[in-house]
């Protein structure tokens, strides 16, 4: 278990669980089905009682979809039972938690608890989201950006200036978006086939064909502010075979998890040393697709 203190968000289980609730909430789905998803994402932690991590999980919920606006008697409830029967304090004080820090946390359940009772009968509405996000690249696009180090641009931060250390380019690196989807059919993610090595000179669309040290990365998420921030060019575009695409990577996982906790797409683009420690399966292009002629 993850808590190192006494606060309610004092372990990353619950930062976490926190940030998948923050962009769940923009769904625009009542309470319950809110709370289906959040369930969906972590079952263990949502229904087995033996779970070091399930007083936390329905604590953080109750509060975090009181806090947003969220009507759910159900997760109140849940929480409000946790807290009575000191549910969360025997299990922190069998995984070490010292009597001081116990007493501590009483007293953040104790707070949490009043706030859940006093809940009110009807909400604010809430802002959600209109309609589903819009897709900013499509599965076949050959992309170009520039590196540092083999480092995308960081795109958390408003300028390169900005960034810690200062960033310089002194190479670029191609990825192909091989797939893509949304979340709960609202929230975007994509997959990318990024080449491991970063060119020291501008590549264009045609020097695609020529590269066969390209890698698959986990899926991620990336906004149009994103996009213009880390300087993503469009070089051109290429078919994806599906039936490939199984050939090789049969056990593909779903970009939900990304999608969900806003897993920054710029993550995957990283071909430093450090990013390729965990050795993948890698694949040339022209096995896995048919080059085509530039779309631009």
């Amino acid at each position: 278990m993850s808590v190192w203190g006494t606060g309610l968000y004092s372990g990353d289980f619950a930062m976490d669980l926190r940030t998948a609730i923050r962009a769940i909430a923009r769904l625009p789905f009542d309470g319950d089905r809110l709370l289906e998803i959040v369930c969906e994402l972590e079952p263990s932690a949502a229904e087995d009682e033996r779970d070091e991590e399930y007083t936390t999980f329905w604590l953080v919920v109750a509060d975090q979809f009181v806090k947003r606006g969220i009507p759910t008697a159900a997760a109140c409830e849940k929480a409000i039972a946790i807290i009575d029967h000191d549910s969360d304090l025997s299990n922190l004080a069998a995984l070490g938690m010292t009597s001081s820090d116990l007493t501590k946390r009483r007293m953040v359940l104790k707070e949490l608890r009043t706030r859940l009772a006093d809940r009110p009968i009807q909400f604010a509405p809430r802002r959600t989201l209109k309609r589903p996000q819009s897709y900013i690249m499509e599965v076949g696009d050959v992309l170009l950006y520039p590196t540092a180090d083999g480092k995308s641009i960081n795109p958390y931060f408003r300028s390169k200036g900005e960034i810690p250390g200062g960033w310089t380019r002194d190479g670029w690196n191609m990825m192909t978006i091989v797939d893509r989807g949304r979340a709960f059919d609202f929230l975007v993610w994509y997959r990318p086939l990024i080449l491991t090595t970063w060119l020291s000179t501008k590549p264009s669309f045609a020097d695609t064909s020529h590269q066969t040290n390209w890698r698959l990365r986990a899926p991620g998420t990336c906004s149009s502010q994103h996009w213009k921030r880390m300087e993503i060019e469009k070089l051109g575009h290429v078919d994806i075979h599906p039936a490939s695409m199984e050939e090789f990577f049969p056990d593909m996982a779903s970009g939900l998890y990304a999608a969900v906790n806003e897993i920054t797409l710029a993550e995957q683009m990283d071909v430093s040393k450090e990013s390729f420690r965990t050795a993948r399966k890698d694949v040339t292009i022209p096995r896995l697709v048919t080059i085509c002629e530039s779309s631009t």
